[in-house]
């Protein structure tokens, strides 16, 4: 008999170690390493000899293009997230942060598909059949006709929905408390995450039904487990928001039938979550106009676009080390834009203290809000307002030159729709909107915004002196 072999895999990573460490050579962290049985799971067992494969059928790429059907849920910013609604055979995995709200939004997209006529499946694995309920009553859902199932047994809940009619939907909250009896390891762990995943998967390829899984994050805000599986499914979804505002962002990382970097918004409120149809608004909600170092960025957010405020902080520092405090923003693009501002323009901020903050808890990965953001600072320095009615966007790069940035003529006609008037953009913009009305201010260079800047509190200061 041969002897049992044992391995020692990450559960942060999935890197198999060949005895036990404290620290995981392929990600860094300590204390991940975990050891599991390679016999089990999927392929393992006594008989290991490989059957004889089938021949498969190949087929040329020429041909009819068949589009993918989709279930659109009639919750309108749902859809724009996952590209028009769902689309039957796909897996979908959605993370957040715990409490965030991804049941209370499985559950009113479950209770709309209901309403229309679809078989859906609710599978909770961490709540109890009387906690699902209560939820489903304070949303308004309990009267549609969801089937509801409490089980975390993988074999379990395959041979529950393979009964009957096929489901059009079936959700599983969450992947991180199913276990298989093919996978001799805990719940939670790599082999078992994996193993039920792919059972899952597979079930949604051979029968056609959409199947949304729920994923935890770690406190870096990944979700949590082997990464191997957002490789496997067809959309990665992240819900995201701030729990001191009320309203939360559905955003699209990954998604194999539409566009990646859709973002839905939502209004959490005590009957569940809200759509909010215009988010420039709410982010625009409370600006204070007249207040130094606060400039509207004019972003895209995939095909949307989204107005925010970029509010800055410059005070002087009593410390040693410049203080540098950021929110919603990559901290080492704040970095180069003082080192910009230092190097090409004259704006000494070696004794200042910076911090930046977008408004609202929204977070801003494009480089597009770097003129925003120089603007603010230099506003925030100068103890001068900026103009209530402008917009900021372009890109700064390491010489100073501001750099032309995509869809102009959407960013420029949300802002017009707002009520702003007026917007500083690169000078080599393209796809201007035609016929506007609207004041564009072209900015070739860093020290030019900085100039026009100073220029607006020279003015504003002699209009005061005639009065």
């Amino acid at each position: 008999m041969a002897k049992a072999k044992t391995q020692f895999v990450c559960q942060n990573c999935g890197t198999v170690h060949t005895r036990w460490a404290g620290k995981c050579e392929g990600c860094g962290e300590w204390n991940t390493i975990v050891e599991e049985d390679p016999m089990g799971g999927i392929g393992g067992g006594p008989g290991k000899t490989p059957k004889k494969g089938r021949p498969v059928t190949l087929t040329s790429l020429s041909g009819e293009i068949e589009e993918a059907p989709r279930i659109p849920t009639g919750m309108s910013e749902l859809d724009r997230a996952t590209g028009g609604g769902f689309v039957r055979g796909s897996a979908v995995l959605i993370g957040g942060d715990p409490g965030i709200g991804k049941s209370t939004l499985l559950m009113q997209a479950a209770a709309a598909l209901s309403r229309q006529g679809h078989r859906v499946v609710y599978v909770s694995g961490e709540e109890a059949v009387a906690q699902v309920r209560l939820r489903a009553q304070r949303l308004g859902a309990a009267d549609t006709d969801v089937l509801l199932a409490a089980e975390t047994n993988v074999e379990d809940i395959l041979a529950t929905i393979s009964e009957g009619k096929r489901p059009d939907l079936v959700i599983i909250d969450s992947i991180q408390t199913l276990w298989s009896d093919t996978a001799d390891s805990a719940p939670g762990t790599v082999t078992q995450v994996r193993t039920g995943v792919q059972a899952m998967i597979r079930f949604a390829k051979q029968t056609g039904a959409t199947m949304v899984l729920v994923g935890h994050v770690t406190k870096e805000g990944q979700i949590a487990g082997p990464r191997v599986v957002e490789h496997m499914v067809d959309a990665v979804l992240y819900f995201e928001g701030d729990r001191g505002h009320h309203y939360r962002i559905l955003r699209t990382v990954k998604n194999r039938f539409g566009p990646t970097d859709e973002i839905g918004v939502f209004e959490m409120s005590d009957r569940g979550l809200r759509e909010v149809s215009n988010p420039s608004e709410l982010f625009l909600g409370e600006r204070n106009e007249k207040s130094p170092g606060a400039a509207v960025f004019a972003g895209m957010e995939g095909t949307r676009p989204v107005l925010v405020e970029v509010q800055a902080l410059v005070a002087a520092t009593s410390l040693g080390t410049p203080r540098r405090a950021v929110v919603g923003w990559d901290s080492s693009r704040l970095a180069m834009i003082l080192a910009v501002l230092e190097a090409h323009c004259g704006v000494k901020l070696g004794q200042h203290d910076v911090y930046l903050n977008i408004a609202g808890g929204y977070r801003i990965s494009e480089p597009a809000a770097d003129m925003a953001i120089a603007s603010a600072l230099v506003s925030s320095l100068a103890g001068l307002a900026l103009p209530a009615d402008c917009v900021y966007f372009g890109e700064i790069s390491l010489s100073g030159a501001v750099r032309p940035v995509s869809q102009t003529a959407q960013r420029l006609k949300e802002a017009e729709k707002l009520g702003f008037s007026a917007a500083f953009l690169p000078s080599a913009s393209a796809e201007l909107p035609k016929g506007s009305k609207g004041r564009w201010t072209e900015i070739e260079s860093l020290p030019d915004l900085v100039a026009r800047i100073a220029g607006s509190g020279n003015r504003f200061r002699q209009a005061e002196e005639d009065e």
